[in-house]
């Protein structure tokens, strides 16, 4: 049998991890986390670029590059070049594999472009998806980011309404106003009772990914 996949989306110190690992510690079978930092930590360290040029291994990865708003306030931009897109094609194929296997699979994502959900919906055609949007206020996202190490100031604000763009989700929590263990109930009970049809089989309908 197939295992399920809960698929977290939301900005980056939104508290998409504290939820995941919420999850599966209330779960009562095995939940098996995957994370877009487990993928990006397997680059080699040169392709996880630092404002790198074109002509250096960096952009080719995830290369981090400071840029500047709209209203002229520095913020930090997230760039996949192809070895960055392809690793994260892998990570989509990985959820799919572990599902495969029988496990019930939570995912932490960022997704920075519509084809990044195109591919889930393709790739995840066979299993059960409960797509979760993580929300959190700004505010709260600029705090945690400024006070955990390795990350860039300004990167939750460059994609925080953009990484939701076009996504309809099966459940939406607040992970700022709401504990983890409550959001991590509410995710838990959609799981065992999903909604028909779901987020994905709607997409699907309209003629979203492969097939």
């Amino acid at each position: 049998m197939a295992g399920r996949v809960i698929l977290l989306n939301g900005s980056s110190s939104a508290g998409k991890t504290t939820l995941a690992r919420a999850i599966q510690s209330l779960a009562p079978t095995p939940i098996h986390l995957i994370s877009l930092d487990q993928f990006r930590d397997g680059l080699a360290g040169r392709f996880r670029g630092m404002n790198s040029k074109a002509s250096e291994p960096g952009s080719r990865g995830l290369n981090v590059v400071p840029a500047q708003g709209a209203q002229g306030q520095p913020h930090t931009e997230l760039r996949f070049g192809d070895v960055g897109l392809l690793t994260l094609a892998g990570m989509r194929r990985a959820v799919a594999a572990v599902a495969g296997v029988g496990l019930d699979v939570v995912v932490d994502d960022l997704l920075l472009a519509p084809e990044f959900l195109r591919d889930y919906v393709t790739v995840l055609a066979n299993f059960q998806v409960l797509f979760v949007g993580v929300r959190c206020d700004l505010a709260t996202v600029n705090a945690r980011e400024s006070a955990r190490p390795g990350r860039f100031l300004g990167t939750a604000a460059q994609h925080f309404e953009h990484v939701h763009a076009g996504c309809r989700y099966d459940l939406e929590v607040d992970a700022a106003r709401t504990p983890p263990r409550l959001c991590a109930e509410r995710v838990l009970a959609a799981l065992r009772e999903p909604p028909s049809p779901t987020a994905f089989e709607r997409m699907r309908g309209e003629g979203w990914g492969g097939g």
